[in-house]
């Protein structure tokens, strides 16, 4: 079995899972620079699921569009955690409902028995932690690629 190429991702949605840290760190880097409004922030606690709709920036085709000169892209995903035991924020006012949220980093903090925090920090100094039972996460494409309102690649000034 070999490894599957970057080229092979051509124009299909992503679709992927992550069930360890290392896992987690690609979904992470994928979703850096996500915006989502508040009001995309779903918890159903009768279903142990903490969703987030998103509006991604894609990283893994900023290169091909600066060589072909085109616009960088965004997609809608559902970034989606499931065994969610209890959901926390810190920064984050919800009855505020016009806030949009940047996405920075997802982390792992693992706890006992295989359950954790996913902790996913915002720009701004907010977060979202959720307790869950253990690592299982999935981020997938839920529309077509539109060209990205700034027209612009996020950046971060060192």
């Amino acid at each position: 079995m070999t490894d599957a190429t970057f080229e092979e991702g051509a124009e299909r949605p992503l679709s992927l899972g992550a069930e360890t840290a290392e896992d987690l760190a690609v979904i992470s880097a994928l979703v850096q620079d996500a915006v989502l409004p508040i009001t995309e922030i779903r918890y159903d606690r009768r279903r142990r699921e903490l969703a987030l709709l998103v509006n991604r920036f894609r990283w893994e085709d900023r290169a091909a569009a600066e060589a072909r000169g085109r616009a960088f892209e965004r997609v809608r995903a559902v970034l989606l955690l499931r065994g969610v035991l209890a959901v926390q924020s810190q920064g984050i006012d919800r009855g505020e409902r016009d806030t949009v949220l940047s996405i920075l980093s997802l982390g792992w903090e693992p706890g006992a028995d295989g359950g954790g925090r996913l902790l996913v920090t915002l720009a701004g100094d907010g977060a979202i932690a959720a307790t869950a039972e253990c690592l299982d996460v999935t981020l997938k494409d839920v529309t077509r690629p539109y060209a990205a309102p700034s027209r612009k690649a996020p950046s971060h000034p060192g």
